[in-house]
């Protein structure tokens, strides 16, 4: 098998644009240096670098100040930030959803055995759409949080988080988005979206390097967020205590700044093309993949049917097939690369009922899929499951 099609994105996409890899050898070749930590050209070329990353971040997300625009080493990095330095007091209460991640749940879940922390998990029906009202309905005189994922990793579903915005504003409850598999695929606008924090990773759709992520956090809300690290920024190196102001106020320490070179120029590869450009290409396969697995017998695609409500995450199972099992066939026999499991969302299995027979296999796009790809695909889970017998 010489044929292999990349087909999962969702974990981290792959391959990048060229001028990505281009940009970080630059950076180790000719600039090296820490932003912030000397007054000669490359240090402040390091400077300018990490500046215009900002920048072109608050661009793709419609923010009005850089500075507000936290540099993370992933999603569950500034998940963590955020989750860890809002939910400070014990016997909190938090809402979540079934569908969101390990990066929120395990968190959330060593503040419930440490600070006695309470935990709403909001309920999805069969297709991974939890109903906004539910959130509504959750929200008790102490919640101190609402986390949601925008787009489930594991079958594509997205939520509805303007909707869900506007009540954690109208209750004046602070709202957490995690938009790991969203930023980048669709336009995310955090002046029109009522969101207090919004996390996502440079490595997946915005087509960055491993090692890069971004904390928003909303102008005037930095006062209600407790800094989880402390340490050098560089700046007022005089004083005991971090700096109150943005962004030093929770960046510590020397930044990853051969992966922001990268990440910056997957920016401009990403604003260059549009990201209404590139939404419409994913829901363009999305619909391809959906039509095409419709009227396959023993195959089972979880999540939204309407290319409008997902993104381009395909959880799927064919009967007599464990997960693993099958991923493994597609890799070996057609060179497909897909990823099998849990996904580090459990109780979004529990919500799908695929818990039990250990998971799903996963097929997930990104920019450089071609329709090609996915008819290939399509037609080799059809081949698959015309070898299995109904059970």
């Amino acid at each position: 098998m010489t044929r292999r099609i990349y087909l999962d994105n969702a974990a981290t996409s792959f391959p990048k644009p060229e001028s990505v890899s281009q940009a970080m050898l630059d950076f180790a070749q000719n600039i090296g240096a820490s932003a912030g930590r000397g007054a000669y050209r490359e240090a402040i070329e390091s400077g300018e670098l990490l500046s215009d990353t900002r920048r072109l971040i608050a661009q793709l997300i419609h923010a009005s100040d850089p500075n507000h625009i936290i540099m993370t080493f992933n999603c569950t990095d500034g998940l963590t930030l955020a989750i860890r330095g809002l939910v400070t007091k014990p016997n909190s209460h938090v809402i979540t959803t079934c569908m969101d991640h390990n990066s929120v749940l395990r968190p959330l879940h060593s503040l419930q055995s440490n600070l006695g922390v309470e935990i709403s998990h909001v309920a999805a029906d069969g297709a991974g759409l939890v109903d906004p009202e539910d959130i509504r309905l959750a929200i008790r005189p102490h919640t101190a949080l609402i986390a949601v994922v925008h787009g489930s990793n594991v079958c594509g579903s997205v939520q509805d988080i303007d909707a869900i915005g506007q009540i954690a504003r109208q209750h004046d409850v602070p709202f957490l988005v995690d938009a790991a598999q969203t930023a980048g695929h669709m336009t995310i606008d955090v002046q029109t979206t009522p969101v207090d924090l919004l996390a996502f990773p440079g490595h997946k759709a915005l087509l960055g390097p491993l090692g890069t992520g971004v904390l928003y956090i909303r102008p005037s809300f930095e006062s209600k967020l407790q800094p989880v690290r402390e340490g050098g920024t560089g700046s007022k190196s005089e004083l005991a205590i971090q700096p109150e102001f943005m962004p030093d106020r929770f960046e510590a320490g020397s930044h990853n700044a051969i992966g922001i070179a990268g990440l910056q120029a997957a920016l401009r590869f990403i604003l260059e093309r549009g990201v209404e450009a590139i939404h419409t290409y994913d829901s363009e396969l999305c619909r391809t993949f959906i039509a095409g697995t419709r009227n396959i017998k023993h195959l089972k695609v979880y999540g939204p049917q309407e290319p409008e409500r997902r993104v381009g995450v395909f959880s799927i199972n064919i009967s007599g097939y464990e997960p693993t099992e099958l991923a493994a066939v597609l890799e070996g026999q057609f060179g497909l690369l897909t990823r099998a499991g849990l996904h580090c969302a459990p109780l979004a299995h529990q919500a799908l009922n695929t818990f039990i027979c250990g998971g799903t296999t996963r097929i997930s796009t990104g920019p450089f899929t071609t329709v090609e790809d996915i008819e290939y695909a399509v037609d080799t889970l059809a081949q698959i499951a015309q070898m299995q017998p109904a059970t």
